[in-house]
């Protein structure tokens, strides 16, 4: 077979051409071959990569920063908005927590190759199951080139090789991090089709990349919905994605005050743009009463604007009148939906029809109610007592992750390691033959 370092002046002699179909399948091919490496490569090596992909990265600061300030310049010149602005932004602490993040990554549990729940048959053979690789990773992101090395340690940790489409606004930034990469795995003689970075801003390449099955075996989105609906409605590879972040507290009766005011004013404004930020609060009627008006003025202090059903307008006044549209909606924004309901029933059932299933959770004393409510309430995350803010991988004790599947196949809820791998049957025998 010919090495990914071949595949990859090909793709770059496609690319000169403008051939994007061409040069992509090249990036295929330069990822198969490297994922094929990289399923004999043990941890250390693998550690050792992503240690001298830290280096390069702190010995390339000042380029790194140059390319980031070419791709804010042209963010300013058409006009992106000051958030995206934001996470296009680059500095030396960012940075610094680029070169932490890939130490980290290192230090974490290798998952490939564990082996698990071996048992004996009664025909004397033991049957097991491996942790494995899932081959080749695509993933497409907006944006925020951070992502760009969180993308390739998670991938590279795992046994993985990865194609990167990053957004055009990130182009210059992303190949600069691209090229450090690359002499990561240089330094430590794995193959350059290990970690690759599209690089050709042309939309086609999207399109061609999410019909490869022969070359990459599952596709992760991260971005804005429009995108992630794009890629789930045409691709030809299992996508790995969640489209909604609508998230919900429910504040049980049996709540206690303190704990209910602390829970929902976090889940609300720790931050406003994440995808596990609360978007609709609902109250039990018996102690909306209470709660409501201590809530309301918690939520003023931070300008959150309110919108509620009939009942919470009656208590809060100053909230205006919620929508249908109102109890769908992922704001992103400090704006806040709430709804008063006749208790667990209710909360349940307007979770099932307005939720996306990401992350929703219940303040109870009452231990059946909360028992009842984890196994009802069908969400990839769900928190009792708790902010739905801690639905992180970080958080969880994933170490990092790679993003938060709704999906029920193959991995749900916060993607780490772990979700990056797949299991295989094994067998032990000592010449048994079936009878």
């Amino acid at each position: 077979m010919r090495g990914s370092e071949t595949f990859q002046q090909d793709a770059q002699h496609h690319l000169a051409a403008g051939d994007v179909p061409a040069y992509m399948q090249q990036v295929g091919k330069s990822a198969r071959a490297a994922a094929s490496v990289l399923r004999r490569a043990d941890t250390h090596v693998k550690n050792q990569a992503l240690i001298a992909m830290a280096s390069r990265v702190d010995a390339a600061r000042s380029e790194i920063l140059q390319a980031n300030e070419q791709d804010m310049q042209r963010g300013r010149e058409n006009g992106l908005d000051s958030a995206l602005l934001d996470r296009l932004s680059l500095n030396d602490q960012r940075i610094d927590a680029m070169i932490e993040g890939l130490r980290q990554v290192a230090t974490l549990p290798d998952p490939v190759g564990e082996i698990d729940g071996m048992r004996y048959r009664p025909s004397g053979i033991q049957v097991g199951k491996m942790r494995v690789p899932l081959g080749v990773i695509g993933i497409i992101y907006e944006s925020r080139p951070n992502v760009t090395i969180e993308a390739a340690s998670l991938c590279l940790k795992s046994g993985n090789a990865c194609v990167l489409r990053g957004g055009s606004e990130a182009s210059a930034s992303n190949a600069a991090l691209s090229r450090c990469l690359q002499a990561g795995l240089s330094d430590v003689g794995l193959p350059a089709g290990t970690v690759q970075v599209v690089a050709t801003t042309d939309r086609a390449a999207v399109g061609e990349m999410i019909a490869m099955p022969a070359y990459i075996d599952v596709i992760i989105p991260r971005g804005g919905k429009s995108l992630i609906e794009r890629i789930s409605r045409d691709a030809k590879v299992p996508v790995i994605k969640h489209l909604d972040g609508v998230c919900h507290v429910y504040i049980d009766a049996t709540a206690d005050p303190a704990k209910a005011l602390s829970i929902a004013v976090n889940a609300k404004t720790h931050r406003y743009g994440t995808c596990n930020t609360m978007e609709t609060l609902l109250v039990d009627a018996a102690v909306a009463d209470i709660l409501l008006p201590e809530l309301a003025r918690a939520y003023a202090e931070h300008d959150v604007e309110l919108r509620g059903c009939e009942r919470t307008r009656a208590l809060l006044p100053q909230a205006l009148e919620a929508s249908e549209e109102d109890w769908q909606a992922e704001y992103l924004a400090p704006i806040l939906a709430i709804k008063v309901v006749d208790g667990v029933d209710e909360a349940i059932e307007h979770i099932e029809r307005y939720g996306s299933h990401h992350t929703d959770a219940i303040v109870t004393q009452d231990y059946s109610l909360a028992r009842r409510f984890m196994a009802e309430v069908d969400s990839s995350s769900v928190v009792v007592n708790a902010s739905t803010r801690f639905a992180d991988g970080f958080e969880y004790g994933l170490g990092a992750e790679i993003g938060i599947s709704t999906d029920k196949l193959h991995a749900r809820g916060p993607v780490g390691l772990e979700g990056l791998t797949t299991q295989k049957y094994i067998v032990l025998g000592d010449g048994q033959v079936r009878q």
